[in-house]
């Protein structure tokens, strides 16, 4: 019974191995650069957006002081158009007493005139450039806006995304499955024993209907990355044949699935990655048997995709 078992293993070794060409897997190695590369380019677009709302919100404070600036320079010249009001009562009362008081008073009115003069040049070159930052601060706003819009949009969208994977799995709750949401994408968890016998990267009969059922969200779902992440725990891989360690045997069950995947005709293979992680992204210690299990699993993390934001940042610049 032994030998056959072993025969068994050995001939699906094999066949699994011929399907996954070196090709394949290259393609599958350059789409999770290119992935890694996307992930990158969005978060220095949200820092773009944050640099953004933080100019906003440094225009408010400028647009607000500038304000108070103009009240200030607006009391100015009311103050010293009373003065000149005063002094040129006083230049009419000693108009007929002094010729010296009426030169002296002369000689104030002119230099309140054109102390007058600048206050109110300062006043309307301050006015034009109070408009101008104010066009500039609604421009800035609307932008803000739209992107906030954008951001709302997408986040429910995700949402909605979590809530039918949710919903199709259902059957499988309690098996190690597990859906949620964070940082803007949908994370479905599926610890291997829902998958895979140990080392083995054969799908089995329910975890196949689990992907599949998960394969029929996506398809409706076309603007969604899809990157199939391979995790195992820290115990060596001690089986043989062709994979060399835990890094490959993560590898070739995150490529399994994205085979499963494919069958599916309505979901776009560009939209799918697949990459192993090893045991360098656990989620639970490997001191236990039950946190080991947790840590060998496939995780198939969806992203939405930014093009509307990206065009508007872009606009922005």
């Amino acid at each position: 019974m032994v030998k056959k078992s072993f025969f068994l293993l050995a001939t699906l070794t094999l066949t699994l191995q011929s399907c996954v060409s070196s090709k394949v897997y290259d393609e599958l190695e350059s789409k999770h650069a290119e992935l890694t590369r996307e992930n990158r380019e969005m978060a220095a677009q949200i820092r773009d957006y944050e640099k953004m709302q933080a100019e906003y919100e440094s225009l408010q404070k400028e647009y607000e002081q500038l304000s108070a600036e103009r009240e200030n320079l607006a009391e100015k010249l009311s103050g010293l158009t009373s003065k000149y009001e005063n002094l040129k009562n006083s230049y009419d009362a000693l108009e007929q007493n002094s010729s010296a008081a009426i030169a002296e008073n002369s000689r104030q009115n002119r230099e309140l005139l054109a102390q007058l003069e600048e206050k109110e040049s300062a006043l309307a070159a301050e006015q034009i450039r109070l408009e101008k930052l104010q066009k500039d601060l609604q421009a800035r706003s609307r932008r803000v806006d739209e992107l906030e819009a954008l951001i709302a949009a997408k986040d429910a969208k995700m949402n909605a995304l979590k809530d039918a994977i949710s919903k199709a799995l259902t059957n499988f709750e309690g098996k190690g499955l597990t859906v949620e949401q964070r940082n803007g994408k949908v994370y479905v968890s599926m610890e291997n024993k829902l998958l895979f016998d140990s080392g083995s990267w054969a799908v089995n009969a329910e975890g196949r209907k689990a992907v599949q059922q998960l394969g029929q969200v996506l398809a409706q779902n076309p603007d969604i990355a899809v990157l199939i992440e391979g995790h195992t725990d820290n115990v060596p891989y001690g089986g043989s044949g062709p994979l060399k360690d835990n890094w490959d045997l993560s590898t070739k069950r995150a490529t399994a699935i994205v085979q499963i995947l494919k069958e599916n005709n309505s979901i776009d293979p560009q939209n799918l990655t697949a990459a192993g992680r090893g045991e360098y992204a656990p989620v639970a210690t490997n001191e236990t048997a039950e946190g080991r299990a947790k840590n060998r699993r496939i995780e198939v993390i969806l992203t939405p995709k930014l093009d509307e934001i990206t065009k508007l940042l872009n606009e922005t610049e």
